[in-house]
């Protein structure tokens, strides 16, 4: 809060208005998710002297159980009834908010009903304020990261050890979810990711009623979420080997993969390790088929910054949880995606996820 206080000397607003459910949650403690874009169970009025929580009757006694340094306000009115009296209360004349957040209908609403204001506000888009706080990541972040990945990475390695050819990849999903459920985690990060055969040349797959066969790759990418933190990791096995062809493709992703690993560390720009993997896979004969960045900041969202492509560098810095996944997908064939989830320390990176299936092809 200090942090974001500060940037607002720089900004040409005084109040911030945060809706978004990751960085409402970062700043206020406030774990309620919101059912869908239009609909929020709270939002964040902040100010160089004054935080407000402002949320509705369906979540004021969680609000005042869970927010720390903050006022909880309970509307008893929708949001656009009720944010113009607040922003008087507050002596608010510009208030930033989150551009990538709020509704073109929605700011339209609030633009009508803050003229009428005396003297009336303005609405100033806001880009990446929290996100930037949250790349790099405290200790308690980090021990909530070490444990989601643990778990998911104890319940990966089960559902890989009992793979048999037959399942569905349906099947082999809801079997990853039951034991998220039974582990303790809170919610899968994401919808599990299980893409055989074919289907694996697809990168974010939905699972299907194609049953798993030998000889072909199997790709798991698979998530928990533990005390709002994510995790984030990806396998792909074959039951009885592989192809000749697959096992050049999956040994050329599991190069990169480690090349890039080396090269994570603090100070160096995002696009290093994305080039040296990006290399590896080109040099193979494979260019054309690594269309997706190395890989992305992880935290209480699955996807957050820093990203690791081919362009916009960032300094990678000490803190931050980040993933290192190339992949090869051939179309109408099948691919191969390795990821694993790193925290970047001072001498390099640190592996959090720990299932060990790899193949030495």
């Amino acid at each position: 809060m200090v942090s974001l206080r500060g940037n607002l000397a720089g900004l040409p607003v005084d109040t911030i208005w945060i809706l978004q459910p990751e960085n409402r949650r970062y700043l206020s403690g406030f774990k309620a998710a919101d059912g869908q874009l239009t609909e929020s169970s709270g939002s964040l009025l902040i100010t160089r002297k004054e935080s407000l929580l402002v949320t509705d009757s369906r979540y004021t006694t969680q609000a005042q159980h869970e927010v720390v340094d903050f006022e909880v306000v309970t509307m008893k009115k929708g949001l656009v009834e009720s944010l113009p009296g607040l922003l008087s209360r507050l002596g608010t004349r510009n208030l930033g908010f989150e551009e990538s957040h709020v509704t073109w209908g929605l700011h339209q609403e609030l633009a009508k009903a803050f003229r009428k204001l005396s003297p009336p506000v303005r609405l100033t888009p806001l880009k990446g304020l929290v996100e930037n706080l949250r790349e790099v990541k405290d200790s308690v972040e980090v021990r909530a990261m070490e444990a989601s990945a643990a778990l998911m990475s104890r319940i990966l390695a089960e559902i890989i050890e009992g793979l048999r050819p037959g399942e569905t990849e349906k099947k082999i999903a809801w079997q990853i979810e039951g034991l998220a459920r039974d582990g303790g985690a809170e919610s899968l990060a994401f919808p599990s990711i299980v893409a055989s055969g074919a289907n694996s040349a697809l990168p974010h797959a939905v699972p299907t009623d194609r049953k798993i066969r030998t000889k072909e790759p199997i790709t798991f990418d698979v998530g928990v979420k533990l005390c709002g933190y994510c995790c984030d990791m990806t396998r792909t096995v074959f039951l009885n080997g592989a192809t000749a062809k697959f096992k050049k493709i999956y040994r050329t992703v599991r190069d990169a993969q480690l090349a890039a690993l080396e090269k994570i560390r603090p100070g160096l720009e995002s696009t290093v390790p994305d080039g040296v993997a990006r290399e590896i896979i080109r040099n193979a004969g494979f260019g054309d088929f690594f269309g997706h960045s190395l890989g992305h900041g992880v935290g209480l969202a699955t996807h957050e910054r820093p990203r690791l492509g081919p362009e916009k560098p960032v300094t990678l810095k000490e803190g931050m949880v980040i993933t290192d996944e190339p992949g090869i997908y051939i179309p109408g064939q099948g691919g191969v995606r390795l990821e694993e989830m790193v925290l970047i320390e001072k001498n390099g990176a640190r592996i959090l996820t720990k299932d060990r299936h790899f193949y030495d092809f």
